[in-house]
């Protein structure tokens, strides 16, 4: 399976990755903007837009797009994060035509209903008020708010009910003006699909694009604060997140920082899942993540357990992350790496996932990535490299808890945040 790259005299850039074997193609549209680029005024427009592109265009209604694509046995969707907005599709090798007709008429000729917005706007009211009801996604919420205070980093993605009940057709096309352009959005298509055929249908289907935005893109650099975040709840579990500032996409400790993500809480192997589960019986889920972004990323370890526990269960986390930064065996990097390995050719066998993997790499690096170049840069990290990464990470670097729950027995976080000083900041600690 290779590769194959087109950029289009527009700017539209097209890639495509044939799978001989398969009889259906994944194809999406992938924009190089999220809630990161939204202003002040627009929290959650970003996801909003993602929303009413289905509700109607100069020559669908929402109810003739549905049809259409599930006419054919079809399914289309659509998903929006921080930093990137998707809209995807994923037919029979036959219907890949219908597909991008679809998805260039939603992302060019969407009629923004006055009607159908204000019942967009509830929907995601609903969306709103679900998620709160959700402490393992309001932990994560407030997790976030924190740790980049007053930024548009920090704002959840779907906005707030206030925010969403403001927004007119204007200010979604004021949005799509700015960063829905060309240079800015990569059309990806894998599976049983050829390349010239397919570079030949975009060019036709999405020639009025614009090449430029109406106004310069939104885009607040990161500033990382910490701190503490805590909402009691009358609730059965508590949930935690105790967490860090991780790596940028680009930055030389990214990888390093994935796969000590991986040691520490990637599996049931993890020594996290090990110490903190299996042998005390603490939590009944704890894991570690890294999560990327164009100019930082955030480390974190989350928790869910009875109130009870708590006392007990933080101390074991934090005593897990020191001894991250004194030892970290070979045999863990080597089981972190084929973790990864297998997740990138499993990946593979999917065209849907694969489609995913293509265009993040593209809107990152420009470039597809092979995994034997993956592989090669993570054979580069040593243990060394984890051990002091861990060491700067965890301790040199203000922390960032968020709480929800039971929460009457959490240590205050002047005591949390005192052991995860380094062994030297304690030694000067104590000698005062």
């Amino acid at each position: 399976m290779t590769v194959e790259c087109t950029r289009l005299k527009s700017g539209l850039t097209v890639v495509t990755e044939t799978m001989p074997h398969l009889e259906s193609a994944a194809l999406g549209v992938w924009i190089k903007s999220g809630s990161r680029n939204e202003t002040e005024n627009e929290h959650g427009i970003a996801h909003l837009l993602e929303h009413m592109a289905f509700k109607g265009t100069a020559r669908r209604s929402a109810r003739d797009i549905a049809e259409q694509i599930e006419d054919v046995g079809g399914e289309v969707n659509a998903a929006t994060s921080t930093e990137t907005t998707s809209y995807y599709a994923r037919v029979l090798k036959d219907d890949v035509p219908l597909a991008v007709d679809i998805l260039a008429d939603i992302l060019t000729e969407s009629a923004f209903d006055e009607d159908e917005l204000e019942r967009e706007k509830q929907v995601i009211l609903q969306e709103i008020n679900a998620a709160s009801d959700m402490p393992d996604d309001v932990v994560f919420d407030r997790f976030s708010e924190t740790a980049f205070s007053n930024q548009t980093l920090g704002r959840p993605i779907l906005g707030t009910p206030e925010t969403v009940l403001s927004f007119s057709p204007p200010q979604i096309r004021a949005y799509l003006g700015r960063n829905y352009t060309t240079d800015r959005m990569f059309v990806v298509a894998t599976g049983a699909v050829e390349h010239e055929s397919f570079v030949r249908m975009v060019e036709e289907r999405f020639a009025s694009l614009p090449t430029q935005p109406t106004a310069a893109p939104v885009l607040e650099a990161a500033r990382y604060i910490g701190g503490n975040v805590r909402e009691p709840r009358d609730l059965m579990d508590a949930q935690i997140l105790l967490g860090f500032e991780g790596k940028a996409y680009h930055a030389r400790d990214f990888y390093c920082s994935q796969i000590l993500a991986n040691v520490l809480g990637g599996g049931m192997s993890s020594r996290l899942f090990q110490e903190v589960r299996e042998i005390r019986g603490l939590c009944y889920s704890i894991y570690a993540f890294h999560w990327g972004f164009s100019d930082t990323g955030i480390f974190g370890i989350h928790a869910a357990t009875g109130g009870e526990n708590l006392p007990e269960l933080v101390p074991v986390i934090i005593d897990e992350l020191h001894k991250s930064a004194e030892h970290i065996d070979n045999k863990e990097v080597v089981r972190a790496r084929a973790q990864i390995r297998s997740q990138l050719l499993m990946g593979q066998e999917s065209p849907a996932a694969r489609a995913g993997q293509v265009a993040r790499q593209m809107m990152l690096y420009g470039r597809p990535i092979s995994n034997v170049e993956m592989m090669e840069r993570l054979e580069g990290i040593t243990v060394e490299r984890l051990t002091d990464l861990a060491g700067r990470l965890f301790f040199d670097t203000a922390p960032t808890l968020s709480a929800i729950g039971p929460l009457q027995h959490l240590a205050p976080m002047e005591d949390i945040a005192a052991s995860l000083s380094s062994p030297q900041q304690q030694g000067r600690q104590a000698s005062l």
